[in-house]
């Protein structure tokens, strides 16, 4: 039996940390991820980066400096093109510092209201740093913003993103199925193919 190795995942989402722990626990790899709150650390990370690649290794540096272990860190970004590409780096925060995600998801819908042209990407950026390396995988899948918040699973802006060649927002699918196809399931596919490769 293959030795197992802990993962620190740079976040304190547990919904985040469940969504990637399944999706590796499913390869069978052998990494138990484990995320800030479950290591005790409830200290805010403060992401300075203008882009979302620099947010995901300011995070995941941060917590290396911290904890002296193997760990990764994800950033992600819904880019609007009605918005030039908003609300991009301040996604979590878009609305506010403090708050909610039907917050953000209320000034989206205000900001493109009887806009044509609703496509967006959303774009997940992974990096990792393992025996001191760094290595960065991303993950983006492209769809429209709906006109109004559909299904009640998934979390942040699920209820008013929905993927190209589906009917479905992201909060009307099945944990499983979202992530098959979502950017968080594809920047995590690659993570997953470079640990297999070791």
């Amino acid at each position: 039996m293959c030795e197992r190795h802990r993962l620190l995942l740079a976040t304190h989402n547990e919904h985040k940390t469940q969504e990637i722990r399944d999706l590796i626990l499913l390869e069978g790899l052998p990494y138990d991820v484990v995320s800030l709150h479950e290591m005790g650390d409830d200290e805010e990370i403060e992401e300075t980066g203008t882009t979302i690649r620099e947010n995901s290794m300011i995070k995941a540096q941060t917590c290396h400096q911290r904890h002296h272990m193997d760990c990764f860190a994800d950033d992600t970004g819904l880019e609007v093109v009605a918005l030039d590409g908003r609300p991009g780096v301040y996604t979590a925060r878009y609305a506010g510092p403090e708050c909610r995600p039907e917050d953000n998801i209320r000034k989206l819908l205000h900001e493109i209201d009887g806009v044509e042209d609703r496509s967006a990407v959303f774009r997940t950026v992974i990096t990792l740093i393992l025996d001191d390396q760094q290595h960065c995988f991303e993950g983006e899948v492209r769809g429209v913003i709906t006109e109004t918040p559909q299904g009640e699973g998934g979390f942040g802006y699920d209820p008013v993103f929905r993927p190209e060649g589906f009917d479905r927002t992201f909060a009307e699918m099945s944990e499983e199925e979202k992530n098959r196809i979502s950017h968080r399931g594809r920047a995590t596919e690659a993570l997953i193919h470079f640990l297999r490769s070791l």
